[in-house]
């Protein structure tokens, strides 16, 4: 357990230290703006800097827009994703403070696919090991919690409201190439880990009582159980049905490892979800 808690934490140093190498490297001497919380801090950096006489850096921005959202994660979701998270933010501000901001190419497009792919291999594998670069995650995790809202949405009106700020005041041409980076650091994450903001797990176990138990006491979730039998042993089985957001693959997936290895696991894309979606 130990080793796997090391394991994450040194996941979550790399993928922060990619986002600050994406962003003081490419993306702010491009002005090119990333997305949710980053790219806010990036814009509100630039504007203060500008048209007042206050002077902060993106780093710092970007550690005080998650504090609120940490706190409501922390009552609303969980602990562990809330610790990772913040941790990765944490980071992330420090990475962003330490590494220099160097131009590396002078070619805006160069700029805008690179910082995005470089971004998006940072935000992949923390989500991919249970935690989350904070911001808009940690406001779809708290989301899914509360009511079962279409988190796509927000994350649409911040990036939208980022894009056409950054148009508006600096020029349309930066605010496309934003959407360019938008778009290689979404589909980077897809491909690392999953593009489904809902999934699926039919899980078929002999251990239905311990894995029900060890779900229930790490997940705020319910679960459905319906009796089976294997066709060739007919030996007796249970399928265990639970919808959990991509926030809970990671942990979900331990879980599954640590009560019956043995276990047969389907993860399918959930589109919608009517009725009862939480367990408080």
């Amino acid at each position: 357990m130990v080793w796997l808690h090391s394991k994450k934490i040194i996941i979550i140093i790399i993928g922060a230290l990619l986002n600050a190498i994406a962003m003081n490297f490419f993306l702010i001497p491009a002005n090119v703006y990333a997305s949710g919380f980053t790219g806010a801090a990036q814009l509100l950096s630039r504007v203060l800097g500008e048209y007042t006489p206050v002077n902060i850096s993106t780093g710092v921005l970007l550690l005080l827009l998650n504090i609120p959202v940490t706190i409501l994660a922390w009552k609303k979701v969980g602990k562990s994703f809330t610790f990772y998270s913040f941790i990765s933010v944490l980071l992330m501000s420090f990475f962003l403070e330490v590494v220099p901001i160097e131009r590396v190419s002078r070619d805006i497009l160069l700029n805008a696919v690179f910082g995005g792919v470089i971004a998006a291999v940072g935000v992949g594998i923390t989500l991919k090991w249970g935690a989350s670069t904070g911001g808009m995650d940690i406001v779809a995790m708290v989301l899914s919690r509360m009511k079962d809202r279409p988190v796509g949405t927000y994350f649409f009106t911040l990036n939208a409201i980022i894009i056409i700020t950054a148009g508006y005041l600096y020029g349309w041409e930066n605010a496309l190439y934003t959407l360019v980076a938008l778009y290689a650091s979404t589909r980077v994450i897809d491909s690392i880990h999953t593009r489904h903001q809902k999934l699926t797990a039919m899980i078929i176990t002999r251990k239905a009582e311990e894995m029900k138990e060890a779900i229930h006491s790490r997940l705020v979730r319910g679960i459905t159980t319906i009796p089976a039998k294997g066709a060739f042993t007919n030996e007796p089985k249970e399928v265990m049905m639970i919808v959990i957001t991509r926030y809970e693959l990671f942990d979900l997936e331990r879980i599954i490892k640590e009560v019956d290895p043995k276990a047969f696991t389907n993860i399918v894309q959930t589109t919608g979800v009517f009725g009862f979606f939480r367990r408080e």
